[in-house]
C-alpha cells in the first residue's frame, strides 16, 4: 500500500502560499498578512464541543493578540457555509462575536500544512502555526482531537518570540520563571576570555547561565 506523504512546514521555513475562502472573503495567506505576525490554528470540525471552547477562548484573547500586532486565523476542512452558521451559533448562544476569519480548507490545503494525520481519522488535527512578519514559520504545535489548546500559552509564545528577537533568549514559563523571573538570558560565551568576564558583567549562576533585565 502506498504511504501518504505528510508535508509539514518546519521552523524557519516560508509559510506555504495558500489561496483560500474564509468567513471574511477570499484570502491569500501569507501574502495578505505580510508585515504582520499571525497565528493560524486548525480545528477538527465545526459544531463540536472542544472546538467551540477553543474558539471562545481565542476570541477572549483577541484584543491581546491585536496589541502584539498579531492576527488570528481559524481553519478546518468544513465548508465556509458551515463556518458561518457555527460562528453565528457562538454569537447567539455564547454571546461571543468571532472577529477573526475562519478558513474553509480543502484536503490539498490541509496536506500542505500537515494537518491530516492518517492515524487520526479524516478530520484535521489541532495545528498551531505562529508566523512572523517575514512569513517565516516560528513555532508549530500539533494537538490530538481530544485535547483542547491553552490559548494563554499561544499568546505567551507570540510575545516571547517578539521579545527574543530583540533582546535574547527567554526562560521556561517566562515572564514568571521560578529562577530569574522575567529577566532575559544572555547567550553563552563562545571563548575563554568572554566566559571569564561574564560574571563581572551580568548577574547569574555561572558563566554559561547569566541574565539581564527585561526591557519593557
Amino acid at each position: 500500500m502506498e504511504q501518504t506523504k505528510i508535508n509539514m512546514p518546519l521552523l524557519g521555513d516560508d509559510f506555504p502560499e495558500l489561496d483560500v475562502q474564509t468567513t471574511h472573503g477570499p484570502m491569500k495567506i501569507p501574502g495578505d498578512l505580510k508585515g504582520s505576525w499571525f497565528v493560524l490554528f486548525s480545528h477538527p470540525a465545526d459544531f463540536t464541543p472542544v472546538c467551540t471552547t477553543e474558539f471562545h477562548g481565542f476570541q477572549m484573547l483577541y484584543d491581546d493578540f491585536e496589541k502584539l500586532g498579531c492576527k488570528l486565523i481559524g481553519m478546518s476542512v468544513d465548508q465556509v457555509f458551515s463556518h458561518i452558521k457555527w460562528v453565528d451559533w457562538i454569537d447567539e448562544n455564547l454571546k461571543t462575536e468571532i472577529k477573526f476569519p475562519v478558513v474553509a480548507a480543502n484536503d490539498q490545503v490541509a496536506m500542505k500544512l500537515g494537518m491530516l494525520h492518517p492515524g487520526k481519522g479524516t478530520n484535521t488535527v489541532r495545528a498551531v502555526f505562529i508566523v512572523d512578519p517575514e512569513s517565516k514559520v516560528r513555532l508549530v504545535l500539533y494537538y490530538p482531537q481530544e485535547i483542547g489548546r491553552n490559548m494563554d500559552e499561544i499568546l505567551r509564545a507570540v510575545k516571547a518570540l517578539q521579545v527574543s528577537d530583540k533582546q535574547g533568549a527567554v526562560a521556561a514559563n517566562w515572564p514568571n520563571n521560578e529562577l530569574i523571573g522575567d529577566r532575559i538570558i544572555v547567550p553563552p560565551a563562545k571563548d575563554v576570555k568572554t566566559a571569564r568576564e561574564r560574571m563581572k558583567e551580568y548577574e547569574g549562576y555561572d558563566w554559561w547561565f547569566v541574565h539581564k533585565p527585561y526591557e519593557k
